[in-house]
């Protein structure tokens, strides 16, 4: 027992999470970017460089933890890793489904994000936010009226539009990050566990967090459901349809019916899909949606509960969502078709069109 405690008296969970983190998040990253080079798909570019985001900021907490915070550290801490990584994930999996109806999701994500950052200032009221809520929150709102309204017509510009709304977003963000005066040290870690939160910030910059997390933990949520839903057997307690060549009223209550059809028919496919799963007739995809799906949703978790002054899971909810989302990539025959040394024509494993469930 002593020996145990010894133990874990040395061991800083607050350096060695956030390392592992960062080297598997970097590792993921440079899979990805050889996958891009040999493929060019434009999801997966911006996969690697949420990765690479992903892997920068875990990079930053492991130095602060191990070394001690410094201004500069706490800022890119807070740009890349509170603000841009979530985003960035979600949009890749937005042009990965851009040919689908999946644009009605990401419209809903959108709006919420808005809305729950006016809900944010409403109760937290932050200092110095100015109109940043409203501002925000009308961002999001026009431009989840111009997906739908794409997305309806059959258009294929929304991911595009997604795309130049999240560049033009991380600008300024960068930009923001770079002007803001922060109070000394420049820097704040919780007392207790030690782990950074973004107090310092003024409210204009914190009420981006809720802005871009929600919008891209929901993108990949989703749309690891989505995906799931499409590539796995089937039962259909309510139907819908989403073709174009209906009257108005009928597509718009199709429109609101599909969430709850789609849930409702994924919950009784279940026992149908675990069977395919067990006779080996199950789609690869399924399985990997589901990974993606909880590697979006555990760090989405435990990043809203460090935002709410409950900051003891944050590191551990970091690790498992790269691992969960390493996992679902992994599996997934259609992203990784062959698994090769970055940078290089070595393949480490190669999969044919009968490996595919």
């Amino acid at each position: 027992m002593g020996r145990r405690a010894n133990w874990r008296s040395t061991v800083n969970f607050n350096v060695v999470l956030p390392l592992c983190s960062s080297l598997l998040s970097l590792v993921f990253c440079a899979l990805l970017f050889g996958q891009w080079r040999e493929r060019r798909r434009s999801y997966q570019a911006v996969w690697a460089l949420g990765m690479l985001w992903y892997g920068l900021s875990a990079g930053t907490e492991f130095l602060g933890g191990a070394f001690g915070w410094s201004e500069p550290l706490y800022r890119v801490w807070y740009l890349i890793g509170a603000i841009w990584v979530a985003g960035w994930l979600g949009l890749g999996t937005v042009l990965l489904l851009g040919k689908t109806r999946f644009g009605y999701a990401f419209a809903g994500s959108l709006f919420l994000a808005g809305l729950f950052t006016v809900l944010t200032q409403a109760k937290y009221n932050y200092a110095n936010s100015g109109i940043a809520p409203v501002l925000y929150f009308g961002v999001a709102a026009v431009l989840a009226v111009a997906i739908v309204v794409d997305t309806f017509r059959g258009g294929s510009a929304w991911p595009l539009l997604a795309a130049a709304a999240l560049v033009v977003g991380t600008v300024v963000s960068a930009v923001m990050m770079a002007l803001v005066s922060l109070p000394a040290p420049g820097w704040v870690v919780d007392p207790v566990t030690h782990i950074p939160t973004g107090d310092l910030f003024p409210g204009y910059l914190r009420l981006l967090t809720p802005f871009f997390n929600i919008t891209g933990a929901f993108a990949l949520i989703l749309g690891g459901v989505y995906s799931t839903y499409i590539f796995m057997p089937k039962v259909r307690v309510i139907r819908y349809s989403l073709v174009r060549n209906q009257s108005a009223a009928r597509y718009l209550g199709n429109v609101l019916v599909a969430p709850f059809a789609i849930v409702l028919n994924l919950a009784v496919s279940i026992p149908a899909a675990l069977a395919a799963l067990l006779t080996g007739r199950l789609h690869s995809r399924v399985p990997a949606t589901l990974l993606i799906a909880l590697g979006g949703l555990i760090p989405a978790i435990t990043s809203g509960m460090n935002r709410f002054g409950n900051t003891s899971g944050f590191f551990v909810g970091e690790l498992l969502g790269v691992v969960f989302l390493f996992a679902g990539f992994l599996v997934s025959i259609e992203v990784f078709s062959e698994i090769r040394i970055p940078f290089t024509g070595i393949v480490l494993r190669s999969r044919t069109p009968e490996d595919i469930a």
